[in-house]
C-alpha cells in the first residue's frame, strides 16, 4: 500500500523526507542572507538542470565537485528534513533549491537582499513528466493513469499544490531587484542566452572557453549520465521500479500523450487560472 502525503497548511508534500516541524521551523524561523541564493521552481520545471547550471558557473565551468558529491548536498533542499538541517549550519553563501509556494517560503525573503530565481516550464509538460515520475514512488498518492493524474493535476491535489497558484504566487515578486525569472522553453531554445542572464543577474563573468566548459557539462546528455545528478543512487525503498529523474529533458512532450478533450480543458482551465498576465508572459502560449 503506497503511503499518502505529508500535509502542511493546505499542502500536499511527498510522504518521504517531508516533516511538519520543519516545514513550519522554513516558514517562521530561517533567516535568509544576502549572500544567499535560491533556485525556485514548481516541481518538474528543471531544478536539477538549473541548480547543476548555476554551480558551473560558480566554478567558471569546472565539474569535478559535481562527480564526488550528491547534488541534494552541493544544492540543498530547503524545506526538506536533510537539507534544512544542513543549510542552517552552513556558513558562506547558501544555494539552495526549493518547490515551497510563496506563502510557505520563510518570510525572511521578503525584507532580505538574497537573490532568487524562478524557473517556470509549460505545466502542459510538467503534468506529464509529474506523471511518470510519482507513479514510479514510493512518495504519496500512487496516479493508475494519466487520466487520473490529470484531475488531480488541474484541481492543484498533487505534491507542493496547485501550479497555477505557485506560478501566480511567485510572479508577484518578478518586478524586484534580487528576483530573476527565467524559462525552461528559453534554455532549450537559447542555453547559451540564458546562461549569459544568470550570468549578469550574479555579477559573474565567464570566459569564451569557460561558457564553453558550462554548456558542455549543463547539458541533458552529460548529466544524465552522472549518478551524483540524476538520483540514481537512491534506494529501491524509495523508488521500487528504479529512477528516471532525468527522463526527456524536451519540450512539447505533452503532445504525445494528450487527448483533443484534455488539451482543450487545460487551455480553458489555463486561461481562467492565469487570466491578467500580460501577453507573452508565456512562451508556449
Amino acid at each position: 500500500m503506497m503511503s499518502d502525503y505529508t500535509w502542511f497548511e493546505g499542502i500536499a508534500f511527498p510522504a518521504v523526507g517531508f516533516g511538519k516541524e520543519i516545514l513550519e521551523d522554513v516558514r517562521n524561523k530561517f533567516v535568509l542572507k544576502e549572500d544567499d541564493l535560491i533556485i525556485l521552481t514548481y516541481p518538474k520545471s528543471g531544478t536539477n538542470w538549473l541548480a547543476e547550471t548555476v554551480r558551473l558557473i560558480q566554478t567558471k565551468g569546472d565539474p569535478t565537485w559535481f562527480q564526488s558529491v550528491p547534488i541534494w548536498q552541493r544544492t540543498p533542499w530547503l524545506e526538506t528534513d536533510i537539507g534544512y538541517p544542513k543549510l542552517i549550519n552552513k556558513e558562506g553563501p547558501r544555494l539552495m533549491n526549493s518547490h515551497l509556494p510563496i506563502h510557505l517560503f520563510p518570510k525572511s525573503l521578503f525584507s532580505s537582499k538574497a537573490k532568487a530565481i524562478y524557473l517556470i516550464r509549460n505545466p502542459r509538460d510538467i503534468l506529464v513528466s509529474g506523471y511518470f515520475f510519482w507513479s514510479k514512488a514510493k512518495l504519496g498518492k500512487n496516479p493508475e493513469s494519466l487520466g487520473t493524474y490529470f484531475e488531480w493535476f488541474l484541481k492543484g491535489n498533487v505534491p507542493f499544490g496547485s501550479w497555477f497558484e505557485h506560478v501566480r504566487g511567485w510572479l508577484s515578486m518578478r518586478e524586484w531587484d534580487n528576483f530573476l525569472v527565467l524559462y525552461y522553453e528559453d534554455m532549450k531554445k537559447d542555453t547559451k542566452g540564458t546562461i549569459k542572464k544568470i550570468c549578469e543577474f550574479l555579477g559573474k563573468k565567464l570566459e569564451p572557453d569557460e561558457m564553453d566548459l558550462v554548456l558542455k557539462h549543463s547539458s541533458f546528455q552529460v548529466m544524465k549520465e552522472i549518478n551524483m545528478i540524476n538520483f540514481s543512487i537512491i534506494g529501491k525503498d524509495v523508488f521500487p521500479n528504479g529512477l528516471n529523474l532525468m527522463r526527456k529533458g524536451t519540450t512539447g512532450d505533452w503532445k504525445k500523450h494528450f487527448t483533443v478533450a484534455q488539451a482543450e480543458a487545460f487551455d480553458k482551465v489555463f486561461q481562467e487560472k492565469m487570466a491578467g498576465f500580460p501577453p507573452g508572459m508565456f512562451p508556449w502560449e
